[in-house]
């Protein structure tokens, strides 16, 4: 039969080309004792401290005022016991890749997470006005809870802002880890070196991309699709450590599609960004950026699509089926 054929000679060939992969030294197996942080573990830590910031919501059991000492303290706990051990994985590797032989890394493990945790009250309340803020933008929000329930914006911003308490304290791997399972569940991509002020509303969410330097002021909004990158990525390495990303000042608004880039870029105080607008010069404070109105063409049914069609209906020679809100010389004002 083929197959106890290729079992026989097939299969050993297929096992020594793999660990021939393993030994070229381009690094991507971890070999020789790299203890690394456990992915579910991370998760099953990030899912008690949402549970904190938002009691009652997805916890197992009823969460109500009688128990809701004993529910965070007993979450409290989990998360120390297990988050502890795993940042010091984390820390370890770094030290074995840096060769440094000199780390406590477990006083620095337990420093940072002491620090995250301590750092919840503060976080819940920021949280609190980030809800707020979702809720008093969107008129299609009926309440908090549907907020908290349903919307990936809130989903990611919380995540961020406790993943980023760990990137202040120098954790490797795992700030990303969790921001990265944030960017798979919401299609929001925050990277936890940012800083983002309260109030932060993302508006549906998919495909934003927040940098590692990116500085975002108090009352921001952005919306679907926007972009605040690097200017210029292809210098890769030899960027690190430098402002790459824009600053948005205090209660700025990005609309869908706009791409803002650069570390010098400053979008000021009040400053509204229209829809597909390309940034990579700042912006004074309280302007309206747009793009310049579309050149639409109308065509009417079983018409073609030659210049001749397209240049009437430009002039208005043709019914228009949007006309009530068509200027009489083919000007859209519905854009």
């Amino acid at each position: 039969m083929p197959g106890e054929a290729w079992k026989k000679k097939g299969l050993p060939d297929l096992i020594k080309k793999l660990v021939k992969t393993y030994s070229d030294g381009k690094g991507i197996n971890q070999l020789e004792g790299h203890d690394l942080p456990k992915q579910e573990v991370l998760f099953s830590c990030l899912d008690r401290l949402i549970s904190i910031i938002f009691p009652g919501f997805n916890d197992e059991h009823p969460v109500t005022e009688a128990n809701l000492s004993y529910h965070i303290g007993d979450l409290v706990n989990h998360i120390y016991i297990d988050l502890v051990d795993e940042v010091e994985r984390a820390l370890r590797y770094e030290c074995k890749v840096k060769k440094c032989d000199h780390c406590d890394v477990r006083s620095r493990s337990e420093k940072a997470v002491v620090h995250l945790l301590d750092s919840l009250p503060r976080i819940r309340n920021t949280v609190k006005d980030d809800v707020q803020k979702a809720y008093d933008g969107d008129p299609a929000a009926d309440s908090f809870d549907s907020i908290i329930l349903s919307y990936p914006g809130i989903e990611a911003i919380t995540i961020y802002r406790l993943a980023h308490e760990l990137y202040i304290m120098k954790v490797p791997l795992i700030p990303r880890i969790w921001s990265e399972r944030a960017h798979s569940r919401t299609g929001i991509d925050i990277n936890p070196g940012a800083n983002i002020g309260p109030r932060f509303f993302i508006d549906h969410g998919t495909g934003v991309v927040i940098g590692e330097t990116c500085d975002i002021g108090h009352n921001v909004a952005i919306y679907q699709g926007v972009t605040l990158g690097a200017l210029a990525p292809a210098k890769g390495q030899t960027l690190r450590g430098a402002k790459r990303h824009p600053t948005l000042e205090d209660d700025v608004i990005i609309y869908a599609g706009a791409t803002i880039l650069g570390g010098n870029t400053v979008i000021g105080k009040g400053a509204v960004i229209g829809g597909n607008v390309w940034l990579t010069d700042s912006v004074a404070p309280g302007t309206k950026v747009v793009m310049a109105k579309a050149d639409l063409v109308f065509l009417q049914p079983g018409s073609r699509k030659g210049a001749k069609e397209k240049k009437a209906i430009r002039k208005g020679e043709f019914a228009c089926p949007a006309k009530p809100l068509c200027e009489a010389d083919g000007t859209i004002k519905h854009g």
